[in-house]
């Protein structure tokens, strides 16, 4: 027999992904299906079959390696008697069966109750429960295992029997000659589903399907640092699957209601500050209510309008668990739109102090009404 890194077309310190690699590429190439008109695709696909069951187990790519093709493992047909055992390498490699749907198929059983379906739902939280983590309950319409018959989908009292189509396989096998003798497809039993089984007296509650419909609260743990989008997955609690099959999965979506102080920017906190001139220009101590509580915030003199104070690990915790973002506070100078006498009195003493245009002041109604009587 060739060298059997020749014949998968990879080096002697090819690693165990680089094999598998090869393997499916030279598989897809010459599986007998895809080439019905090459005598030797059969033989070409064996050899690649068998050096693949070699060099992908550690152990017996290591005695191969030191004893060649001496060594203690059957390199003709490592299948036994024709190819029938190249379902499960498919089933690995591709996920069930030939890529080609042709013989190598064969042998795989019934496909047992198929699972149940994927389930959505949506959870609205505050803004604080999205930042922190909570628990919220969400309600479902959906399919769970009916109580009446265990999930059988069979009458009380009665049972599954084997489909006399299949006979139990959940297969239907089709022999068909070809240039290279007898091919043998199967597919799918029609009559049973692919399970195997038939159920004479159907379960009356659920009609035979093994589980009914029900409105369904499931409550749900959100982790801290969810955000707007974020879709939390409950393996399990989605659908039943039909006569005991598995369930399906239900996705959360997640809506967050926005806070009436903070933006969230990814994992940051930001909050507009307003403080007057007088703060900005003279500073302040303020006390500044936070997600965690108050914090002295610190205005230094001088400070303008658009500055932003960082406050480290006041943010929103990150989903990784790596601590928080930060709480950015931008302050926003207001200027008063509307002056009391004194309050204007003083302005204009300090403009006057700073050396400073301002606009005159404005004359009130009897003032310009004495003013235009008297011209």
């Amino acid at each position: 027999m060739a060298d059997l890194y020749e014949v998968l077309q990879v080096s002697r310190d090819a690693t165990q992904e680089e094999i598998k690699k090869s393997y499916r590429r030279l598989a897809r190439e010459w599986h007998p299906d895809a080439n019905p008109d090459d005598p030797q695709a059969e033989a070409r696909f064996k050899e690649l079959a068998a050096a693949y069951e070699v060099l992908s187990d550690p152990a017996k790519r290591e005695r191969y390696d030191r004893f060649g093709n001496s060594a203690d493992f059957n390199l003709s047909d490592p299948f036994g008697s024709g190819m029938g055992g190249l379902g499960d390498l498919f089933d690995s490699f591709f996920g069930g069966g030939s890529p080609f749907g042709g013989s190598a198929a064969r042998g795989r059983g019934p496909s047992g109750p198929p699972r149940g379906e994927d389930l959505d739902a949506q959870a609205v939280l505050e803004f604080t429960d999205a930042v922190f983590g909570c628990q919220t309950d969400v309600s479902v319409r959906t399919a769970v295992a009916c109580g009446d018959c265990g999930a059988t989908g069979a009458a009380p009292g009665t049972e599954a029997t084997r489909c006399g189509d299949c006979g139990g396989s959940g297969e239907v096998r089709v022999v068909r000659q070809t240039v290279l003798g007898q091919m043998v497809s199967a597919s799918v039993c029609r009559t049973c589903g692919g399970q195997g089984e038939v159920i004479p007296s159907p379960c009356p509650t659920c009609s035979g399907a093994g589980r009914v419909i029900e409105d369904t609260t499931y409550t749900v743990d959100v982790p801290a640092g969810v955000d707007e989008g974020s879709t939390l997955r409950l393996t399990g609690r989605g659908a039943a699957g039909m006569r005991g099959g598995p369930p399906g999965d239900l996705y959360v979506r997640l809506r967050v209601r926005p806070h009436e102080r903070f933006e969230r920017h990814g994992d940051d906190l930001v909050h507009e500050l307003p403080i007057s001139m007088a703060q900005a220009a003279l500073g302040a101590h303020l006390m500044l209510e936070t997600l965690d509580g108050f914090e002295d915030l610190v205005i230094p003199r001088g400070t303008q309008s658009g500055k932003v104070f960082k406050l480290k690990h006041r943010g929103v915790p990150r989903l990784d668990g790596r601590g928080r973002g930060d709480l950015l506070v931008q302050v926003r100078v207001e200027i008063p739109t509307t002056l009391d006498e004194e309050s204007e009195d003083l302005l204009r003493r300090y403009a006057t102090v700073r050396g400073e245009d301002v606009a005159p002041a404005e004359e009130g109604f009897f003032s310009r009404f004495k003013t235009a009587f008297k011209g």
